[in-house]
């Protein structure tokens, strides 16, 4: 009887409604998806709270990361986010999405 019982109970939870995924956010352009091209004046400036929205502005980005000589990042691509490469003086050398 309890085999049964469990049998049972366990044909009906997999019919239970499950809520759907929630959907994957895309950008859309000039709302978040990053163009380094016109950030690229920033090169030669040194790190400051003030660059932080400058380079978000001009990028259109959503997210700003500094990289640091020798900092190890993630490889996932983002399309939102703005890549800010930063010498031993902090001053930027390379920018670029992702």
């Amino acid at each position: 009887m309890r085999l049964v019982a469990g049998a049972l109970l366990m044909t009906m939870t997999g019919c239970a409604n499950v809520p759907p995924a929630e959907a994957e956010e895309v950008p859309v352009h000039g709302a978040g998806s990053c163009d380094a091209s016109k950030a690229q004046g920033l090169i030669g400036k040194v790190r400051s709270k003030k660059l932080d929205g400058d380079a978000l502005r001009l990028s259109g980005a959503r997210t700003l990361r500094w990289i640091k000589p020798g900092t190890m990042v993630t490889m996932d691509f983002r399309q939102d986010r703005l890549n800010l490469h930063l010498d031993a003086r902090r001053r930027i050398t390379k920018v670029d999405c992702g």
